[in-house]
């Protein structure tokens, strides 16, 4: 589990079938083979690494679900280690598993904020409410407009600083997770115990008929 809140600024070392090598720094301080990191918000498992580097093994189901599939060689990615146990609950509960892509339409400043406009498919609409959380790229962020084709968040200057979400362009990909919390609910609650007597149909009748 994550939280949302960014360690570091990553940068991409190489690129093979299946390999990604991320250069990092902070997130290697206490490095094992298997644990995981957030990479632009996908949950990855570390399977090798060095002083200043680490490998993960991405699936094609990954690249298919996430932006991972646009990154090159020396491009910025943003990271975060799995939660900590004893360590604070500074955004919200993020699983790193991409419910879909977004794209940036639009980027405005007012003061000192910036207001940037992702377009979402509706199927995760649906999830994102006013005010709420949403995970753009691995960040926690606040909601802070939604319509029926997209919503808006507004970026302060230290978010801006410590992520890689201010060097995105209009037209670029962003990895989105929606509040869990709002999915198990609408499971929850669409959620019906089978009924034995519609099970089968075979019925008393039935086996009267055929001699039973």
């Amino acid at each position: 589990m994550f939280t949302g809140i960014i360690e570091e600024i990553g940068t991409v070392k190489a690129l093979k079938p299946g390999i990604l090598e991320l250069s990092a720094k902070k997130v290697l301080e206490d490095v094992h083979i298997g644990d995981s990191i957030a990479v632009n918000g996908v949950c990855l498992t570390v399977t090798s690494f060095t002083n200043n580097s680490f490998c993960v093994d991405v699936m094609p189901e990954t690249f298919r679900r996430t932006s991972l599939g646009q990154l090159s060689i020396g491009k910025t990615v943003n990271l975060e280690r799995a939660m900590a146990a004893n360590g604070r609950f500074g955004g919200h509960i993020v699983a790193g598993h991409i419910d879909d892509t977004g794209t940036i339409s639009n980027i405005h400043n007012e003061g000192n904020a910036v207001w940037i406009t992702i377009d979402t498919p509706s199927s995760l609409l649906k999830y994102i409410i006013e005010k709420g959380s949403i995970t753009i790229d691995g960040i926690s962020l606040t909601v802070a407009k939604v319509t029926n084709h997209d919503f808006c968040v507004s970026i302060i200057p230290h978010t801006g600083e410590e992520t890689t979400l201010l060097s995105k362009r209009i037209g670029d990909k962003v990895n989105l997770e929606c509040d869990m919390i709002g999915k198990y609910v609408e499971k929850l609650l669409s959620f019906r115990e089978p009924n034995p007597s519609q099970e089968s149909n075979i019925t008393l009748e039935f086996l009267a008929q055929h001699g039973f």
